[in-house]
């Protein structure tokens, strides 16, 4: 059932804030420290071992997919304007060198995208 998926999402998102958490508190910030980061290695880790023992249906892959879809770019988008906020308020400094990795990864786009390829496909 889908449901099935969901629920594994949703544990290892529970799962994952809680270690994110507690890290935060372990590390003396007062925030979530790769709390999304375990949760998603947490599913991938569980919907592998699932596999693997034959236990997870088309269904629940369908579940899990769906939220998955939904769920990654909400995240990554909540993260971004958090690190922007964090930036500008720490001054400068933190945004120049932001703006200039974000602009060397896109002048390396093109180099990167020619590693691997073979003379025929030029």
């Amino acid at each position: 059932m889908k449901i099935y998926g969901v629920a594994l999402l949703a544990f290892c998102f529970l799962t994952g804030k809680l270690i994110g958490n507690y890290l935060g508190v372990f590390l003396g910030l007062e925030s979530d420290v790769g709390g999304v980061g375990f949760a998603m290695l947490f599913l991938m880790l569980a919907y592998t071992y699932f596999k693997k023992k034959g236990i997870v249906k088309e269904l629940t892959t369908q579940g899990i997919l769906f939220w998955s879809s939904m769920y990654l770019p909400i995240i990554v988008a909540m993260a971004a304007t958090q690190n922007v906020k964090a930036a500008v308020s720490q001054g400068p400094i933190a945004v120049v060198i932001g703006v200039v990795v974000t602009l060397v990864g896109f002048f390396l786009v093109p180099l990167i995208s020619k590693i691997g390829q073979s003379q025929n496909e030029k």
